[in-house]
């Protein structure tokens, strides 16, 4: 099954960001320069989650994942494509998607919301094993170029969208219970202010989770249909 995030759309938003691209290198910054930025950036969006900060978590990743954009666009537009810019971006846009989880999950456990810090994590595996079923899977000359990224339910960019979402309700429906108050009893848990921002939080991942678990495996599927070719 190929992905909602058709090629015909990734290849009008390059073209929008195109001018964007070129700007920035035309204020000196490199292609593996705004790699590394936009990491940088990802990292504050992950303080901001460990903090409780949502809406400002899910701005940063908002951000910075729109920002992911300029740094292949800006390569391919000065001719500075290289193997070690795609490995770097790759690599990093790895690590970004990790420590936001990380975050998410830090924040979870700060407000007593255990739940969300064990959901955190597993968004976080399913989602590394989407990118490793099209890393593997192009190592070894299925599907070459990029026509991995068009198989399945939530690439990248879809996770990305459900996450900035689901930040930004969880902002605005009164964030995580008081742990003191369910401590001492003061409290019923399923009426305390914060009950909605934890259970949308916990929605959020459980369906990253799902929908990632679900493109690796159509990624899988997509790999073994190819094998069967040879």
């Amino acid at each position: 099954m190929t992905s909602i995030v058709t090629p015909e759309a990734r290849q009008r938003v390059r073209g929008i960001a195109t001018p964007v691209a070129m700007f920035l290198g035309r204020l000196g910054l490199t292609p593996n320069g705004l790699t590394v930025v936009g990491f940088l950036g990802t990292g504050v969006a992950a303080w901001a989650a460990a903090n409780q900060q949502w809406a400002i978590a899910a701005a940063l990743v908002l951000a910075f994942g729109i920002f992911d954009l300029f740094d292949g666009t800006l390569a391919r537009a000065t001719g500075k494509v290289s193997r070690f810019g795609a490995f770097l971006d790759s690599t990093l846009d790895r690590a970004g998607e990790a420590i936001v989880y990380i975050g998410i999950a830090a924040g979870s456990l700060a407000g007593g919301f255990t739940l969300g810090a064990v959901l955190a994590a597993c968004a976080m595996g399913a989602a590394f094993m989407v990118s490793y079923t099209r890393a593997k899977s192009e190592s070894l000359g299925f599907t070459p170029g990029t026509g991995m990224a068009n198989i399945g339910l939530a690439p990248r960019e879809v996770r990305i969208a459900i996450l900035v979402v689901g930040l930004f309700l969880t902002s605005t429906s009164g964030l995580f219970v008081d742990p003191a108050c369910i401590a001492d009893g003061t409290c019923d848990i399923f009426r305390a202010p914060g009950f909605l921002g934890s259970t949308v939080l916990a929605f959020t991942l459980a369906a990253i989770t799902i929908l990632a678990t679900i493109t690796a495996i159509q990624r899988i599927l997509h790999v073994r249909i190819q094998a069967r070719e040879d």
